[in-house]
């Protein structure tokens, strides 16, 4: 979001996708600077039309109210796992399977989901870690400069983030999980992380990654880029990515920059 100036957040998504758009709305209107404002949308409220809240966002814009669309988007293969996991019925599935509920969702909420201004994937990420994800990217910066970046180790496995802006595959570097003492920890444990830390070829590698990295941000920032998802892999998303994905946080931190550090697979 710009500074200087007030927002409408308008936050909706599949039912099932773990965004409960009225929370969400909540705990943005917590977190965004006070002339700011945000609402949740349900997509079952009834008379529901995309196109008519488009056409309301639209309108607000030439009274020179903007606002921002955030999406939050979910596969069809985890919303029915939650749905099964629930037993609950999907509210537009009526008699049929779920997937045709989500399939009629989908068509219904696709004019929006084009036109969001950022589209977040729910997939792969447990509540607690959406409300981190959220709080990294829209609350309000207090320190210059207004950039706010996410690490997040993830495990490729379980394929690359969808909201990733920049990816680093760390898999060269030796593997703890091979070492059975260390095994059932994770990249923060002391000794997982000296272990990594150890192998002859990090110090150059991490080196270089920060050499990359350093000159990207104020890019961003010139192209008005207000939020950055780096996204750090390996094999099981639990010691490697971990352990550089910590190492990366705290070095964007020592250089001024609000960082947030989340762990798709390892636990929090």
């Amino acid at each position: 979001l710009a500074e200087g100036k007030s927002y409408l957040t308008i936050a909706i998504g599949c039912t099932g996708g773990q965004h409960r758009s009225v929370f969400v709305a909540e705990r943005l209107g917590k977190w965004l600077k006070d002339q700011d404002f945000t609402i949740g949308i349900d997509s079952r409220t009834r008379d529901f039309s995309a196109e008519g809240l488009l056409e309301a966002i639209a309108a607000m814009q030439k009274r020179d109210l903007p606002s921002f669309l955030l999406f939050f988007d979910c596969d069809d293969e985890v919303l029915i796992r939650r749905y099964n996991e629930t037993r609950r019925r999907h509210p537009m599935a009526a008699d049929r399977p779920v997937s045709d509920g989500i399939g009629f969702e989908r068509q219904l909420l696709a004019p929006l989901r084009d036109a969001a201004d950022l589209v977040i994937d729910t997939s792969m990420l447990a509540p607690g870690d959406l409300q981190r994800l959220l709080q990294h990217k829209f609350a309000s910066p207090t320190t210059a400069p207004h950039l706010t970046v996410t690490v997040q180790s993830f495990s490729y496995k379980y394929g690359v983030p969808r909201e990733a802006d920049l990816v680093f595959d760390v898999r060269f570097l030796r593997n703890p999980y091979y070492v059975e003492s260390l095994r059932n920890f994770d990249g923060r444990d002391c000794n997982v992380a000296a272990y990594i830390a150890a192998d002859p070829d990090f110090p150059r590698f991490f080196d270089d990654l920060t050499r990359l990295i350093r000159p990207l941000l104020p890019r961003f920032l010139a192209e008005g880029k207000s939020y950055l998802t780096i996204a750090i892999g390996c094999t099981g998303g639990q010691h490697r990515s971990v352990f550089v994905a910590e190492r990366l946080g705290k070095w964007l931190k020592d250089q001024d920059f609000t960082i947030g550090i989340t762990h798709r697979e390892a636990k929090n």
